[in-house]
């Protein structure tokens, strides 16, 4: 079992996916919370009988699971409806992503949370946090490219998470993401190469 959490975070089209298969490349385990919240919101999910009845059939898609599109909309056009969308999924996600890091066997694990700075009970589990970043104009023409949204939707998005500096001032290390894949690539080795070293200080004051 890994003793040593590495939070990653980072805003929308920062590259956090990419920042996180480049420590995979390295052995190390991931725990992505978006990954766990969209098991939860799958057809047959756990989270998908309580969000039905909380928010009612229309949410979900024709599969049963949950239509994202659709509640994306619901919550930014009703800010009280977020926070009943988050009192559902976010003990659910928590209590998997613990488990899972506490079940991971590589000298560090990687916990990706995309609000990582706005949760505090995450931010208290990490050891260590990294930043993916990169200019706010390039976050936008990605996720538009990406997402197919337009700019007013990305920028909604973007204003309900943490800044680019809040993310910066909180982080440890930070991912410089506006050049190309070896550019990451090559920050991301130096950065396993520290956490081993961290991991295996941890490891040996355990002992």
């Amino acid at each position: 079992m890994s003793d040593f959490v590495v939070g990653l975070t980072g805003g929308i089209g920062s590259g956090k996916s990419a920042a996180t298969d480049c420590f995979a490349a390295h052995g190390i385990s991931v725990v992505d919370t978006d990954a766990i919240a969209h098991e939860l919101t799958a057809a047959g999910g756990a989270a998908m009988p309580a969000l039905l009845a909380e928010f009612g059939r229309e949410v979900a898609a024709a599969d049963g699971s949950l239509d994202r599109s659709r509640m994306r909309r619901l919550v930014f056009a009703d800010p009280a409806a977020r926070g009943r969308l988050e009192a559902i999924l976010h003990p659910m996600i928590r209590e998997l992503a613990g488990t899972r890091c506490r079940d991971a066997y590589s000298p560090y694990v990687i916990l990706a949370v995309p609000l990582l700075v706005e949760s505090g009970s995450f931010r208290e589990r990490c050891d260590r946090i990294v930043a993916v970043d990169c200019p706010e104009s390039l976050q936008i023409s990605r996720v538009m490219a990406r997402n197919g949204l337009s700019e007013t939707e990305v920028r909604a998005i973007m204003a309900a998470q943490a800044s680019r500096a809040e993310r910066l001032a909180v982080a440890d290390d930070a991912l410089n993401n506006d050049g190309d894949m070896r550019h990451l690539e090559t920050q991301v080795a130096n950065l396993h190469r520290k956490y081993l070293r961290l991991s295996a200080q941890i490891a040996k004051a355990n002992c």
